[in-house]
């Protein structure tokens, strides 16, 4: 064990269950909280890292009304797909949990009460917006209008996620229910309330002070903005049926609010995790000596660092978050990412297209995560990652070095013989590894610690082609016994140090290497800066398998083609349409005489860019008819299309030709002309279309 074993209760923000998994929720939350805690773990601490689905958010309702089922058929399809993501991808919860079971429902019920008998909330009457026509209150996610701070004209009733400001519902300008489209009125209603404002001073002193050297400047920021501007109630009810039951009399049709509910969900999810383990779960809330952290977006910096610290301090029973490592959002193909659009890599499906690569995700997420700003992810980053850094720098190094050893040695480790300079050198760099490593993760700088993982492999790769034991080996065999030993104690370190951030690869490498994990009270980690063997000479390794596998670009074509499909459906969908033109008579309309038209010749105009001059059947003759679509089509593609054609336009000139009519045409969701085809299979030139 290490030294001084810490206890760590670590959660990670619970996912909604409207949705499945994307790289935005991976990159924000759930990669670096599972890196921590496998390293922490990996350093001997008593650890419970924590999650859940979040099954009572308005958003389940609204998906719920969307589909036509009930939200508990919402919650159970998407609880199903994310837990099995969550495991397939490797994510080590010690607990994953759902805010609909039994022990939630009590804890947070519990939670409440307490709060109410202590005289902790305010009970206020006031008028919320009601929609008359669906008969209900708008909560949350219900309504929809302009941010009062931001002019967002899409933010929600509770928050905009454009500036991130956390709203109430009457806040918005120009509401609008996402119900009915109806716009609301205002109607009275009673709920309770956590006065914010009361703890003030409390936040300023326990944040503005505590922490302002400790906590990241994205988080520290956002909090002391929001402070700064005034803190006021929030509600803690709702008028909702879905979610649990205000525990109170007189509250017949009010549920908790979701943002006082969900957090709840770690205390639940902990309490289960510790009866399935036989263990107690209150040290890991109640002891002063446990260090909780949270790692979410910075959609929930505010919730976490302000409202639920403030629930905590109220209940007056639990320990206070140490640090809230929150990230920024991640960004896919310079777009943000977006649910409801479907502009996403959704994990389970990433799972389906690149089976056993969980770690190439992780990795390029990690490599790019968005830990002070906002990053992009693009398909072709990911690409050059796995095949310049991960196939060609780690996995290079490890291949060259089992295929020596088995060449060479028939897989076993031999034994040394003189160490020179560049051999103590390299073991000496090697060394300084896990404590550099261990630094940055330590300040949640997951990115550079994984840079510093390469840049091991990247000493590895360069020992083996400055020392070049293939060549060495024809004149000097004991040199080269040295050599292979050396490159073997890099590629056990790597092994080891890589646990966190890629797990599939390390354990892949252990049975390559036959490294067991032994009983110790030295971690496998500390080994590395305390022993000077990590595989002894005559310890036999495996074959060499590759850790890494090339991806190839039709793969990544492949990608690129659905998320191009999923852009020109949602320009599809959002396009509007042009405004009425002025009104026809009857008569105007009958004098149009539209009809089915075959194209007989086709040729681009010369010196034109837009021109394509037509030779086209209209069943009453064969005419032409000039048509700027040759940015669009070449001539080849159109003859023989069916057309419509509008046959008594009057003729007009153009670049010297005579044109006798027009071809009707439209664009699609990209902006591309395609033709107006009469209905039918095959209709006869000159039909009338009426």
């Amino acid at each position: 064990m290490t030294q001084n074993p810490q206890r760590y209760t670590i959660t990670a923000a619970l996912p909604y269950t409207n949705g499945p998994i994307h790289i935005g929720h991976l990159a924000g939350v759930y990669v670096p909280a599972d890196i921590y805690s496998r390293f922490l773990r990996m350093q001997g601490h008593d650890v419970a890292f924590v999650c859940g689905s979040d099954e009572h958010g308005v958003p389940i309702t609204i998906k719920a009304k969307k589909e036509g089922i009930t939200p508990q058929d919402v919650v159970d399809k998407y609880n199903g797909i994310i837990k099995k993501s969550f495991e397939e991808f490797g994510i080590s919860f010690d607990n994953y949990s759902r805010t609909s079971g039994k022990t939630h429902h009590d804890t947070a019920s519990d939670f409440f009460r307490k709060m109410y008998e202590d005289g902790k909330f305010i009970e206020e009457t006031t008028k919320q917006l009601y929609d008359a026509e669906a008969g209900q209150f708008l909560a949350d996610r219900f309504v929809t209008g302009t941010c009062p701070k931001c002019g967002n004209e899409e933010a929600y009733g509770d928050q905009c996620e454009k500036c991130g400001t956390s709203l109430n519902a009457t806040d918005l300008i120009n509401p609008k229910s996402t119900i009915t489209g109806a716009v609301p009125t205002l109607k009275e209603t009673r709920h309770w309330f956590l006065p914010l404002d009361q703890y003030e001073d409390w936040l300023k002193e326990w944040i503005l002070k505590g922490h302002k050297a400790d906590w990241k400047s994205n988080v520290y920021g956002q909090v002391k903005s929001w402070i700064d501007d005034g803190l006021r109630a929030r509600a803690v009810t709702r008028d909702l049926d879905w979610g649990i039951p205000v525990p109170v009399e007189g509250a017949d049709g009010k549920v908790l609010y979701v943002w006082f509910d969900a957090p709840i969900g770690y205390i639940s999810s902990t309490k289960e995790w510790a009866e399935r383990e036989g263990k107690d779960w209150e040290p890991y809330w109640k002891d002063e000596n446990t260090k909780l952290i949270h790692f979410i977006g910075k959609d929930n910096i505010v919730f976490h660092c302000i409202i639920f610290p403030v629930m905590l301090k109220a209940h007056g029973d639990y320990i206070l978050p140490e640090n809230v490592p929150a990230n920024e959002f991640l960004n896919l193909e310079g777009n943000k990412l977006s649910t409801s659009k479907n502009w996403a890599v959704w994990l389970h499906e990433y799972l389906e297209d690149f089976p056993e690569q969980q770690d190439v995700l992780r990795y390029v997420l990690t490599a790019n995560a968005p830990e002070t700003k906002d990053n992009d992810f693009t398909w072709k980053d990911f690409q050059a990652r796995n095949n310049n850094e991960l196939v060609a720098i780690f996995g290079n190094f490890i291949n060259r070095v089992i295929v020596l050893t088995n060449k060479y040695y028939n897989g076993v480790i031999p034994q040394p013989e003189a160490f020179l300079e560049i051999d103590e050198k390299t073991i000496a760099e090697l060394k300084a590894y896990p404590a550099v490593i261990a630094s940055s993760i330590q300040k949640y700088r997951f990115r550079e610690a994984q840079g510093e993982l390469m840049n091991l492999a990247r000493l590895g790769n360069k020992y083996l082609a400055d020392e070049e034991p293939w060549k060495v080996i024809k004149e000097d065999e004991a040199r080269v016994k040295t050599i292979m030993y050396v490159a073997l104690q890099i590629a056990s370190a790597l092994a080891t140090l890589s646990e966190p951030f890629l797990p599939f690869t390390s354990a892949k490498l252990k049975k390559m290497l036959n490294q067991q994990e032994e009983i110790s009270e030295i971690p496998a980690w500390d080994k590395i800066e305390t022993q000077k063997t990590l595989l002894p000479a005559g310890h036999q390794i495996g074959k060499a398998e590759l850790l890494f596998s090339k991806i190839e670009d039709t793969a990544i074509e492949k990608q690129l083609e659905k998320l191009q499909a999923t852009k020109a459906a949602n320009e599809m969908e959002n396009q509007k349409a042009e405004p009425q033109k002025d009104l026809a008579t009857f008569d105007d309309f009958t004098k149009m005489d539209l009809r089915v038209g075959k194209i007989l010749e086709a040729e681009k105009m010369p010196k034109t860019k837009k021109l394509m001059k037509l030779k086209v059947d209209t069943g009453i003759d064969q005419r032409t008819i000039v048509s700027g679509i040759a940015e669009h089509f070449s001539a080849e593609e159109i003859i023989g299309k069916q057309v419509t054609v509008l046959v008594n336009l009057a003729p007009r000139a153009l670049r010297g030709v005579e044109s006798e009519g027009m071809i009707l045409m439209t664009e699609n969701a990209e902006g591309k002309l395609v033709f107006v085809n009469p209905d039918g299979e095959n209709v006869k030139a000159g039909t009338i279309i009426s």
